[in-house]
């Protein structure tokens, strides 16, 4: 049974920083693309960033880059980190753990398969 779940959002101002977790279980990071995915209200979702341990390849969005940094616990393989820094009013959203079970990045949310319940993230200016 694959399960996702993520926390640590919360109100920061701009500027500041936060770490997203996402508490995985059911699947093994080899096998899956893990991505954090965001949603802004009366927005579409938008893939903030995606990796993948198989091609070893890694992506972020074009708004993100340079300023978070998604990592992955390589001792238990049980969680995934997103390290938001130098954080905006604009990534003011809810954030989504998944998982895509090929491996392969995509910055497509519908091709995610697995999804955590999401975490609000809110950044004050």
């Amino acid at each position: 049974d694959v399960q996702l779940q993520a926390s640590g959002g919360g109100l920061v101002q701009a500027g500041g920083s936060l770490r997203l977790s996402c508490a995985v279980s059911g699947i093994t990071f080899d096998d899956y693309a893990m991505s954090w995915i965001r949603q802004v209200p009366g927005k579409e979702r938008e893939v903030v960033s995606c990796t993948s341990k198989s091609d070893g390849s890694t992506y972020y969005a074009d708004s993100v880059k340079g300023r978070f940094t998604i990592s992955s616990d390589s001792n238990t393989e049980n969680e995934v980190f997103l390290h938001m820094n130098s954080l905006k009013p604009e990534d003011t959203a809810v954030y989504y753990c998944a998982a895509r079970p090929d491996g392969i990045i995509t910055t497509n949310p519908a091709e995610f398969e697995y999804w955590g319940q999401g975490t609000l993230v809110t950044v004050s200016s």
